[in-house]
């Protein structure tokens, strides 16, 4: 599933003159926590967060540097965090490196992307303009969407019993299963393994197998030690 599928169309946006307090205006206004930032022909320039606007010296909230760390951090650093703190441009405060996603861009990228970077939505663009934003949310509602729906018609119980041993058979921590049987849908398993998560990811597997209808886990957790020497 792509980008297109899932993403919300109309997007919250600040723009690029706006001042920092009407940037939070806007995002109290949507209630969301952050929005991109784009000029006058509507391509993104950056995004503007919550967190980009909490370190204010009208809220008092802005970190103190000891004399040390002012004597070892760089000027450059130093004037960077004044003008992110002080400016009263929401350009100033904005993050210009942002992460963006194309609208065919697979959600199992932008799931990567979000966990790699630790960020809650990534902006869609087309010609640089922003088309679309795919949230947490967003991902969750794809989720949803390809929810296994009931087989119509019963499948075969030998055919089931030939495609549970397969997919058991591609996984290493399936070797310890020593057969396998099927009686109108229901899935039977048997076997030692060594750990209950092994046991509980064999359950897993027989029941994502399309037509299954029900697992019976009948698989044994016995020590390493048995498993070596029994």
């Amino acid at each position: 599933m792509q980008a297109m599928k899932v993403m919300t169309r109309t997007v919250v946006t600040v723009p690029a003159d706006a001042t920092v307090w009407a940037a939070a205006d806007i995002l109290l206004g949507a209630r969301v926590s952050a929005a991109p930032v784009v000029d006058a022909d509507g391509r993104m320039l950056g995004i503007v967060s919550e967190a980009d606007l909490l370190n204010r010296p009208e809220l008092g909230t802005v970190p103190a540097r000891s004399w040390l760390q002012r004597l070892l951090t760089d000027e450059a650093i130093l004037a960077r965090d004044y003008l992110r703190s002080h400016s009263h441009r929401v350009s100033d405060v904005m993050t210009r490196k942002v992460v963006s996603v194309e609208e065919r861009t697979d959600l199992k990228e932008i799931a990567t992307l979000m966990q790699k970077h630790r960020i809650k939505r990534v902006p869609v663009v087309r010609d640089g303009k922003v088309v679309g934003i795919v949230s947490r949310a967003n991902l969750l509602q794809g989720l949803l969407a390809r929810e296994p729906q009931p087989a119509t018609a019963p499948a075969a119980d030998d055919a089931l019993r030939a495609e549970v041993v397969a997919v058991l058979a591609g996984h290493d921590w399936g070797a310890g299963v020593s057969n396998v049987v099927v009686e109108n849908g229901v899935v039977h398993v048997w076997g030692n393994v060594a750990s209950p998560t092994v046991r509980e990811a064999v359950r897993v597997a027989a029941e994502n197998v399309p037509g299954v209808q029900r697992v019976v886990n009948k698989v044994v957790v016995l020590p390493r030690d048995a498993l070596m020497f029994g």
